[in-house]
C-alpha cells in the first residue's frame, strides 16, 4: 500500500484529500505545519508527498527543495497560488506536479496515481516488485541497499543476504542450522554460531534497542524470525 503525506495548514482541505485517498486504498498522514511537515517527510518512509505553498513556519518551496535534497520520491503541490511564475519555481524547484485550489478531489486522485505510475515506470519495475518496506526500513533487492529512516546503512554480502532472506520470508521461524544452509551452503563447514553474530550485526543497524528488537525476533527454542 502506498504512504502519503499530506503537509496542509488548511484542516478541511486536509481531510477532504486524505478521505479520498484513503478511500482509493491509500494510507495518509497529515501535518499542517510547515517544519514539521519537512521533519516528518524526512524522517519516515513515503512514496508521495502532497505540499501546500502558504505554511506556517516554513515554505511548501522551501520543503520542496529540502527533501528533493535527500529523496527522490514524487511530490505534488496543491495551491492556490495561481501565478505562473510560482507553478515554474514550484516544478523548478523538484515539484512533478502542481494543482490549483479550488480542485476536484477526483482530479487530485488521478494525479497521485498517475505520478506514482510514472514514477514506478522510470525506476524499472514496480517499488512493491523491487523493495520490501516494513515501517522505516526498506530494503531493495535490486541494489542490495538497505534504508532505515532515510538513512543508507552499510551491509556486508552476507549480512544483506540473510536479512534479506528473512524478510522474504516474514513471520516464519527459520532454525541457525536451515539460516547457516541457505546463506553460507549446505556444504559448508563453518560454525552456525556465525549466524548468531551476524543476526547481532544487523540488529546493531536496524534495531532502536537491541535488546527489544522490532524486526527480527529470537524465537526461543527454535532460532529466529522477521516480523513485517
Amino acid at each position: 500500500m502506498a504512504k502519503i503525506l499530506i503537509i496542509e495548514d488548511e484542516v478541511n482541505i486536509a481531510e477532504l484529500e486524505k478521505d479520498y485517498l484513503e478511500s482509493n486504498g491509500f494510507e495518509v498522514e497529515v501535518e499542517h505545519d510547515g517544519q514539521k511537515g519537512l521533519d516528518k517527510a524526512l524522517e519516515n518512509t513515503y512514496s508521495l508527498v502532497i505540499v501546500d505553498l502558504m505554511l506556517p513556519n516554513l515554505s511548501g518551496f522551501s520543503i520542496i527543495k529540502r527533501i528533493r535534497e535527500h529523496k527522490d520520491i514524487p511530490l505534488l503541490v496543491v495551491s492556490a497560488k495561481m501565478k505562473e511564475v510560482d507553478k515554474i519555481r514550484g516544478l523548478g524547484l523538484g515539484a512533478d506536479d502542481y494543482i490549483t485550489k479550488p480542485f476536484s478531489p477526483g482530479e487530485l486522485v488521478a494525479r497521485v496515481k498517475s505520478n506514482l505510475m510514472k514514477y514506478n515506470r522510470l525506476v524499472g519495475k514496480s517499488i512493491e516488485e523491487n523493495t520490501i518496506t516494513v515501517g522505516d526500513l526498506i530494503i531493495d533487492l535490486s541494489t542490495h541497499e538497505v534504508v532505515l529512516n532515510g538513512e543508507s546503512l552499510i551491509f556486508t554480502s552476507k549480512e544483506f543476504e540473510l536479512l534479506a532472506f528473512m524478510a522474504q520470508n516474514p513471520n516464519v521461524a527459520f532454525s541457525k542450522e536451515r539460516l547457516f544452509s541457505r546463506i553460507w551452503g549446505a556444504d559448508n563447514y563453518g560454525d552456525i554460531a556465525t549466524v548468531t553474530v551476524h543476526i547481532q550485526k544487523i540488529r546493531s543497524k536496524i534495531e532502536e534497542d537491541s535488546s527489544h528488537p522490532k524486526y527480527i525476533e529470537t524465537v526461543w527454542g527454535v532460532g529466529y524470525r522477521f516480523v513485517d
